[in-house]
């Protein structure tokens, strides 16, 4: 594939895991500047990625009515036709997004429940990588080894 127009990131876990996340966004926007990049947070953390001048987009997952609030966003997600679609997480409801999202190409760990669904798992491993490392696995078909540090 060609060098994607759009890419969305879903990590929708706690500040922390958000933080570690944001290298993603400094790496993909260093190696591909024209791409649009959004991110899919959780409601309450969406400040953090607040005018953040790499990002097109910050999408808002709300649990608060929690299935009907997802279907919303499966068709928010779908409705912009995303090349690729990177999932940070491990858990069902970020895999049934990323499974759902009409994206080109669908990426996620082995771990994640619905994994099967998407073009490219990637090995989740926990020894001897940092987290920051780990999620750079996601992103090295698109990018190659470079990798960034996080910033908001």
């Amino acid at each position: 594939m060609e060098h994607p127009r759009s890419i969305l990131i879903i990590q929708t876990a706690f500040i922390g895991d958000v933080i570690l996340a944001t290298a993603l966004i400094e790496t993909l926007y260093r190696a591909l500047p024209e791409t649009k990049l959004d991110f899919l947070v959780r409601s309450g953390n969406e400040q953090l990625l607040l005018d953040h001048p790499h990002l097109r987009n910050v999408l808002v997952f709300d649990k608060r009515n929690k299935y009907t609030n997802l279907v919303r966003l499966i068709l928010k997600i779908r409705k912009s036709h995303y090349d690729y679609v990177i999932n940070v997480q491990r858990f069902a409801t970020t895999g049934l997004m990323t499974a759902l999202s009409g994206g080109k190409v669908t990426i996620g760990f082995d771990k994640n429940p619905l994994s099967f669904l998407f073009s490219k798992k990637v090995a989740h491993t926990l020894e001897g990588l940092h987290e920051i490392q780990r999620n750079h696995l996601l992103i090295e078909s698109i990018v190659g080894k470079e990798r960034s540090r996080p910033r908001l």
